[in-house]
Parts: structure tokens; sequence; C-alpha cells
């Protein structure tokens, strides 16, 4: 029997995942709302953008579901974009905030 997929490594990989304008992962970023991790190791993340109308919001979302079907062991992968709470940029961890300048 393979090892369960916990939601920390979930994390940890969606921080390999970038926005391609923000030189910043999105868990830094403040981008991933929810992870959510099931007894069949199904992932659902629900995540956001900087702004709704964001063009590479599709591809961010189509990189974190391919950077988690990575993993091994990972059951369904679904990735939801949400948009309520608004992100802002409090939202931004620490370091990032000192790796852009914040």
């Amino acid at each position: 029997m393979s090892e369960e997929v916990s939601v920390e490594e979930i994390y940890d990989t969606l921080k390999s995942v970038y926005d391609p304008e923000i030189p910043v992962n999105v868990v830094d970023l403040g981008l991933i709302y929810d992870v959510q991790v099931n007894d069949n190791s199904d992932v659902y993340v629900q995540m956001t953008l900087t702004f709704p109308g964001c063009g590479m919001g599709p591809y961010i979302a189509q990189q974190a579901e391919w950077a988690i079907n990575d993993i091994e062991g990972i059951g369904e992968v679904e990735i939801e974009l949400v948009f309520d709470p608004p992100w802002s940029p409090d939202l931004i961890s620490e370091e990032a905030k000192a790796q852009l300048g914040l």
C-alpha cells in the first residue's frame, strides 16, 4: 500500500508553481485558499488569482494540476478558481514580500 498524500505535501508541491508575471510561487503569493486530500488521495485545491481578469489564470491552474499529478499515488485532481474573497497583497507571505521588496 502506498503512503497517503498529505496536505503539506500538496502545499510543498505547489511552491514549484509560479505566476509567470510575478517571480513568486502561488503559495507564497497567497493564491492558495484551500487544499483537501480525501482517503483515495484525490486532491481539491481552491485558488484565486491576483485579479479576476488575469489571462494567465488557466495556465497557472493547469500548472498546479500538473505539479500535483506528478506526486506518486495521487488520485483525481480538481483545481477550482474562485474570486471570493478577493486576493489582496496582504495575503503575500513575509518571505515573498521581502523578495519583492515590499
